[in-house]
């Protein structure tokens, strides 16, 4: 999970300097637009083609200005969202984890309660711990017992219905 989400700030930052390089592209053109709408200004006075083009220099401008106000909010607003999936992510670790201990389970039930959570079944559990399918059965069948559910779905939908 941590790898993957390496991976999406990664692509992110990637992202934003790409849209940083390209407002900085913008201004660059917008100054020179706006320069040369002020030399031209001033060479030839006040003409209708010099009065276009310098409307549109200075709406390049305040475009580049609104694009980089706009970036920079939606970086503000990411970094928000960011923060909170990570609390959220520490509050539901916090809350199954309070859920386990209330049941009783040991640590191996833990494990294979959080593997079922996951959506895995009994012989991908035996497969990823390296244990017994027959031994995931019966800790399976302890855990729906200690937490009050007969299935995997009823365990499933105990979270769920604590999330909502």
């Amino acid at each position: 999970m941590a790898a993957s989400r390496k991976t999406g700030l990664m692509r992110r930052d990637r992202q934003t300097l790409l849209v940083a390089a390209v407002l900085v592209i913008q201004a660059v053109a917008a100054m020179f637009f706006v320069a040369d709408a002020i030399g031209d200004l001033a060479a030839d006075g006040m003409t209708r083609h010099i009065a276009v083009e310098a409307m549109i220099a200075f709406a390049l401008m305040a475009g580049v200005i609104v694009g980089a106000w706009h970036l920079r909010v939606l970086l503000a607003e990411a970094d928000r969202r960011e923060r909170a999936l990570t609390v959220a992510r520490g509050a539901l670790a916090d809350h199954l984890s309070a859920r386990f201990r209330d049941w009783g389970l040991t640590t191996a039930e833990a494990e294979v309660a959080l593997f079922a959570l996951k959506g895995c079944d009994a012989g991908e559990i035996a497969r990823l711990r390296g244990a017994a399918p027959g031994t995931v059965r019966a800790q399976l069948s302890s855990i729906y017992s200690k937490s009050g559910v007969s299935s995997q779905a009823g365990l499933v939908s105990l979270f769920f219905d604590d999330l909502l």
